[in-house]
Order: structure tokens, then C-alpha cells, then sequence
């Protein structure tokens, strides 16, 4: 009788999925994530909290606020978080590469069309159009991420301070991370009120049992959830061999000045400082991949932008066109298509392995995140400093995409590019403000500003 009674307090919505089950609800999350990080995560609180009912709203908001604290696309790895919750570590692992896959294989297929037919004429002309469409997403993102960031003279001082840093003095951003971080601990002790100290919730929620993982939490059904050292050893050396492993075969075989050396030790790199997103590393990645390794020309990276904006999955697939190019131009005896196939799995393993990592790694220990003081004021000066540097990043691609040359401006430690104003570009310049005035002003979406641009583009090139 007590078992006939649980089972009518259990709506239907709230039974636990099998593993199956939740891989079709992660494919479908995968296909439909468009719109950056913030119409992925909605997309997945209106999937499993709303309709599903698989976690609670509390839980929900926790796990993200710990996905935010790492580096690496916050939505993916909230939806390891989930999907290891449900099914251990294996419904993690099927969560995290369904949520990327097919944003990944799109990003893969047009960066194959962008090499094949980039040359033609009207092809140009639509990206001359999307590049500067870019320009105004960007700066939307500027606006989005300070609105949430800059509560505060502290936190304005220390954007401005990023922004300087890495324009003026090209200070690297791993640095201004770390920075940063360091400046957020010291002054959450000092002004914790200026360092977003209001106290988190403490986590004493009463389980809401209308949903599957309060229930399976309940009734004991969670232990993989607990700590344990060992697990702890087993992820670190587990995924430390299989993330790093490609690396080291790759170094032993064609030696550390080979492309595929070089690609996977600087992606490797750049997933332990993605904090803030893709855009915040934008930059950081097209200076290295232009001036450092030359393994792009000036204006592509707009280029791949506006590719991954138009497909599914983390925006940070955006450095899976890098890797692509990268190895495209330096084949050695591959075809060229295979060998930047290649680039691009080899910097899609190293951007996301370690997202996994991180998740099954610190998920046992995440509940005594819920008050720690020092892990909220690095975050929010973490955060602040991620507006300066994608203002940095807007900055970069208005040189090099509404100027046609830009000069260097010597300093006593070095030079910075300046605009030459007579190599303006009128046309992308109009472009730019017309989109930037659709998505700030009249909230136009995404998409449509990039088809619109390149319908411009073209428009403009007749007259």
C-alpha cells in the first residue's frame, strides 16, 4: 500500500530516463543549441527542469554556478554535470560529446566549403558582409556580459585595467586570468562587498522529490556523488593520459616544430584559461594564430566567428576552423582536406577532453563550493576582466576588418596597431552599424543579422 501510494505522488514526467532515453534528449539539446551560451543553458532549463523534470531548479542553478567557476564552455559542461548525475560517469561522457557533436561535424563541413570555394567572388563578398556583422556580436557581448559583471567601480576599474593590459601592454591572457583571480581572493577579504560578497544560498533547500535526481538523492541512490579520494586519482591519471596522451605520441613522431605538435600543445594551453568563453579568448587565439604561428591571415578569424555563430553547439568550435586551417596549409604529405580534418579533431580533443575532466573530477567536492567566499570574489573579478579582454576582442576585429591596413604605433616596450583612417572602408563600416543598431536597439537575433549582413554586403558591392 505505501508503494501504491509513492507511485501516485510520482508524476510520469519525473521517472528516471534510461540511459537511452536521455542519449536522444542530449542529441536533441546538440542539434538545437544555437545562440551561444545563454540559448543553450535556457534551452536545456526548459528540456530537463521544466518538461523532463530530471533536476530541480535549486540544483540546476548550483551546478551551473560551479561550471561557471571553470574553464571551458559553461553549457557542455553543465550537461556533463547532468548527464553524470543521471548515469555516472558514462552518462556524462554521452552528455558532453552529444551536446558537441553536431555543432562540431557542421563547423567541420564548412570549414571544408570556406577552403574549396572561398575564392569565388560572391562567396567573398557574403563574408566581407558577415565579418563586419561580427563586429556588432561582439560588442553585444560586451554590453550582455558588463551588464551582469560591472556592478561596481571595482569591477569597472579592473575591465579597464584587462583592456589596457592586454591592448597597451599586450599582457597575455593567461596572466590577466591568474591576476585577476588573485586580486578577486585578496579583495573578497578585504572589501567582500565589492567582490560579489552577498552571501550564496547555503544549500539548505528541502529536496523537491517532484524531480528525478532529488528522488535518486533521496533514496541513496546517488553514491557515485560522494567523494572519494580514489575516484579523484583514477580521473586525474584516466583523462590526464587520454587528453595528453595524443600530444606526446604526436611530439614522439614528428617532433615538437611540427603543425600537429604545435596545435595540440597551444589548444591544450588555451582549455585551461577559457574562462569567460570563447569570446574572451578570441583575441588571445587570433594574435597567436596570425602573428605567432601564421597559421591564419588577418580577417579570417571573423571569418570562422561567423561560421560557428550559424551552427549549433559551444561557440568555442570556433577554434576547431584554426586547427583546420592550420593543418590545410602545412599537409606535408596528406591531402590537404584530410590533413585539416585532422587539425580540427586534434583541436576539438584538446579544447573539450579536459571539460570532462573537470567535471568528474571536482562534481563530488561541488556542494562545498555553495559557500565559499574566496571561489565567488575570483569569479566575479574573473568575469570583470573577461568584459575588458572581448572589448580588446571587438577593438581587434574593427582594425582589421573596417580598415584596410593598420600601422604600429611604437611604445618604449613594444607597439600596438592603430587605424590608418584613410583605408576606412565605408561599406563595412555601414554594415556594422546597421547590425549593431539591429541587435542592441531592436534586439534582432543573431542569425538573421549575419544573413542580413551578407545580403548587404552584396547589395552594397553592386552599388
Amino acid at each position: 500500500m505505501t508503494i501504491e501510494l509513492a507511485q501516485e505522488r510520482v508524476a510520469p514526467a519525473s521517472v528516471a530516463p534510461t540511459p537511452g532515453e536521455a542519449a536522444r534528449v542530449w542529441l536533441r539539446i546538440g542539434l538545437l543549441g544555437f545562440g551561444g551560451p545563454a540559448g543553450q543553458i535556457a534551452l536545456m532549463h526548459r528540456e530537463l527542469v521544466e518538461e523532463r523534470k530530471w533536476i530541480g531548479e535549486h540544483r540546476f542553478l548550483h551546478a551551473l554556478n560551479y561550471c561557471m567557476l571553470l574553464p571551458g564552455p559553461e553549457a557542455q559542461q553543465l550537461a556533463v554535470y547532468i548527464g553524470w548525475l543521471l548515469h555516472r560517469t558514462v552518462g556524462g561522457l554521452i552528455a558532453g560529446a552529444l551536446f558537441v557533436l553536431p555543432g562540431a561535424l557542421v563547423m567541420l563541413g564548412l570549414s571544408i566549403l570556406y577552403t574549396s570555394y572561398r575564392h569565388l567572388p560572391f562567396v567573398d563578398v557574403v563574408f566581407f558582409g558577415i565579418k563586419a556583422a561580427v563586429i556588432a556580436i561582439v560588442v553585444e557581448a560586451v554590453v550582455r556580459i558588463g551588464k551582469r559583471a560591472l556592478k561596481n567601480r571595482m569591477m569597472l576599474a579592473i575591465a579597464a585595467g584587462a583592456f589596457i593590459g592586454i591592448y597597451i601592454f599586450a599582457i597575455p591572457f593567461p596572466l590577466i586570468v591568474l591576476l585577476a583571480g588573485l586580486l578577486g581572493v585578496i579583495g573578497g577579504r578585504l572589501t567582500p562587498w565589492m567582490f560579489g560578497g552577498a552571501k550564496a544560498s547555503d544549500g539548505g533547500e528541502s529536496p523537491d522529490e517532484s524531480n528525478v535526481i532529488d528522488r535518486m538523492f533521496a533514496a541513496g541512490e546517488l553514491s557515485h556523488a560522494a567523494p572519494s579520494s580514489a575516484f579523484a586519482m583514477r580521473v586525474l591519471l584516466i583523462g590526464g593520459v587520454l587528453w595528453l596522451g595524443p600530444l606526446l605520441l604526436l611530439w614522439l613522431l614528428t617532433g615538437g616544430g611540427s603543425v600537429w605538435t604545435q596545435i595540440g600543445s597551444f589548444f591544450s594551453g588555451m582549455a585551461l584559461v577559457t574562462f569567460g568563453g570563447a569570446y574572451a579568448v578570441l583575441a588571445y587565439v587570433a594574435q597567436a594564430a596570425v602573428d605567432t604561428f601564421g597559421w591564419l591571415r588577418p580577417g579570417e578569424m571573423a571569418d570562422g566567428l561567423g561560421l560557428a555563430e550559424t551552427t549549433p553547439g559551444p561557440l568555442v568550435l570556433v577554434l576547431q576552423f584554426v586547427g583546420y586551417l592550420a593543418s590545410f596549409r602545412a599537409p606535408g604529405a596528406l591531402n590537404p582536406v584530410l590533413a585539416g580534418s585532422l587539425g580540427a579533431l586534434l583541436t576539438t580533443w584538446m579544447t573539450f577532453a579536459p571539460c570532462f575532466i573537470w567535471i568528474f573530477l571536482g562534481g563530488p567536492y561541488v556542494e562545498k563550493l555553495r559557500n565559499n567566499q574566496a571561489a565567488r570574489s575570483a569569479l566575479s573579478a574573473i568575469t570583470a576582466a573577461v568584459v575588458g579582454v572581448v572589448a580588446n576582442l571587438a577593438l581587434w576585429f574593427a582594425l582589421h576588418v573596417l580598415f584596410r591596413s593598420t600601422t604600429g604605433l611604437k611604445l618604449p616596450w613594444g607597439e600596438i596597431d592603430i587605424p590608418v583612417w584613410g583605408a576606412l572602408d565605408w561599406r563595412a563600416a555601414v554594415i556594422a552599424v546597421a547590425a549593431m543598431v539591429a541587435m542592441l536597439r531592436f534586439k534582432v537575433g543573431m542569425i538573421s543579422v549575419l544573413a542580413a549582413s551578407g545580403l548587404s554586403a552584396c547589395l552594397l558591392m553592386l552599388i
